[in-house]
Formats: structure tokens, sequence, C-alpha cells
């Protein structure tokens, strides 16, 4: 017998023996989690949730890099991917169709709260930015077009009574954003976040940075308009020459998916993230954090049958 006939007959009773056992190729089933860039903090803690959901279950998880989260529900609602990163206010702008979605997303369904993102105001600090309204006349970086960011920019520029036209605005991502800092061609720039984030600490390394504190009144006029903003804090000493705490925004960064993915899909992703999230909690600062008593927080679209499976066999009161 030839090596190819012999290959090809080994082949063919190896593929008998595996239907026979009922343990086929068809034992995993694969999904997708879009993150956001690499320079951020969804694709470090998305990558450990891949893994930790991909542990001991019939998933097979992968973290993508992504856009965030503007294109990151658009990517759920079409039925490009399964789950994703996106912040609460995003969300529910998309749910009911506000803002930048044209249309309600309705089929939306949220996993789980994972942890509050912070607005971070980066300047030099010899930039003279000291308060929001120093920003006019200034080269500013307000986020990706269409990005979660510059929808959270666009609600702070509203409370602050700002327009694009008070300033030179240069529509960035994160990494975008820190590398015209080293460049000396904008002189603040917006960073929506949990902290540390990777490309803010790297351009600490090589500028003297600072972190702009917004007002309590500020912060309570905000809160007060667009209520999925809460007043936080960044602490002292987080990056490199920031010495005080930082009073800024916040928002809650969440798991969605969509109303098609299987019940037992998003049971087994949701227990096994849970069972697994000291695995989560070693891959970045902001992933210690995720906690089971914190899942239900802020979610702003409906709970997925599959997560609310498991959160109600946890003994957690579910709507």
């Amino acid at each position: 017998m030839s090596k190819r006939k012999l290959l090809v007959a080994v082949m063919m009773v190896t593929m008998v023996l595996f239907a026979a056992s009922g343990t086929a190729f068809a034992a995993k089933t694969f999904l997708s989690i879009a993150t956001g860039g690499t320079s951020g903090t969804y694709y470090p803690i998305g990558g450990a949730i891949a893994q930790a959901v991909s542990k001991g279950t019939d998933l097979q998880a992968t973290a993508e890099t992504g856009n965030a989260s503007v294109a990151n529900v658009n990517l759920v609602a079409n039925g490009d991917i399964e789950v994703a990163f996106a912040q609460n206010d995003i969300t529910f702008w998309a749910y009911t169709g506000r803002l930048m979605f044209k249309a309600p997303l309705t089929n939306l369904r949220a996993v789980a709260a994972l942890y509050p993102e912070h607005v971070q105001l980066i300047t030099t600090k010899d930039s003279g930015v000291k308060s929001i309204d120093d920003l006019k006349g200034k080269r500013v970086g307000v986020g990706a077009p269409g990005s979660g960011v510059e929808g959270d920019v666009r609600a702070i520029f509203q409370i602050a009574n700002l327009k694009y036209g008070d300033m030179r605005v240069d529509f960035l991502d994160f990494g975008a954003t820190t590398s015209r800092f080293k460049d000396n061609q904008i002189d603040a720039g917006f960073v929506v976040a949990g902290f540390p984030t990777a490309s803010v600490m790297d351009l600490a390394t090589t500028k003297d940075i600072a972190l702009m504190s917004f007002s309590d009144e500020f912060l309570g006029k905000l809160s007060k308009e667009h209520p999925y903003f809460v007043a936080s804090e960044i602490p002292a000493g987080t990056y490199r020459g920031v010495d005080t705490a930082t009073k800024t925004p916040a928002v809650m960064a969440i798991l969605v998916t969509h109303d098609k993915v299987p019940e037992d899909v998003i049971y087994q992703f949701t227990k096994a993230m849970f069972t697994n999230i000291a695995d989560v909690h070693a891959s970045h600062a902001k992933g210690r954090e995720i906690n089971l008593q914190s899942a239900l927080d802020g979610l702003t679209a409906p709970l997925h049958p599959g997560a609310a499976k498991y959160y109600k066999e946890m003994g957690m009161k579910v709507d």
C-alpha cells in the first residue's frame, strides 16, 4: 500500500472512531469577545476573560481587538460577534436609539457589569489647562470618531457649554492620543478607561503630564443630566508625576451579547468567568474590581437569560 493510501486509511479510521465515541470535533463552541485597542484596558482583561471562560467548559473563547464601545455594540447587534465590552452609557444610547445610534438596537442583552471606567483628561503641566474652560483655543484629542470616548466628551462639553468650534479638535484613539502628546501636537486629550491605562503610563515616562480635576459642582450637574456618570476619583500616584487625587466622572464597563446567542452558551460563559475570576484578577489592576457582588450594577440593557440563570443559582435577585 502506498504512503498516500495508508494516510487516507488512517484518517478515515480516526474519523470513524471519533464519530462512534460521541466526542467528535464539534465538542467546542467557538465564540469571540470584542475588546478594544491594545493600548487600552479592555484588551488585556478581555484576554483573561477568554481564558477563564475556556477553562473546563465546552466553550473556546477568543479575545479580538476592537474599536471600543460604539463599534462593539454594533458588531453584537449585527450578529457579527457574540460578546463585547462596552460602556453602560453607550449601551443605553444604543438600546434606545439615541445620539449616535439612528435606530434602537433592541436585541442587545447584558451579561455582566465589570468595573468603573474613568474619564481621564490628560494635559501637560506647561499646557495652561487647569479647568474645562481652559480647553478653548487649545489642541484637544476627543476620542476616535463615533467612539464611546467621543460620546462622553460630547456629554461633558454639553454641561460645560463648549463646542468643537471653540478649540482645535483631533479625533484620536488611545494610542494616537499619547503619540500626539509625544510629538507636541496636542495640548489635552481625553481617554475613558480603567486606570492605570497602559498608554497613559507610557506617556508619563516621557512627558510631565497632569490630569485635570473636575469641580464638585460640575460633576453634580453632569450626573444629574447624564445619570450613567458617577463622580469618582483617580488616586494620587496612579501615574508618574501625578501626586494629587483627580476628581473625575466615571461610567461602567459591561459585557454585552445579543438575544440569538443560546441560553446555555451565555450560562456557561458567565459561570466560568466568575468561577475562574482569580485568573482575571491577576491580569490587570482593574480586573481585580470585577466580582459577582457587583455583576448587576449599572446594566443598561435587559439581562440575557443565560446570565440570569447563573445569577439566580447564586442566590442573587434578578429583575
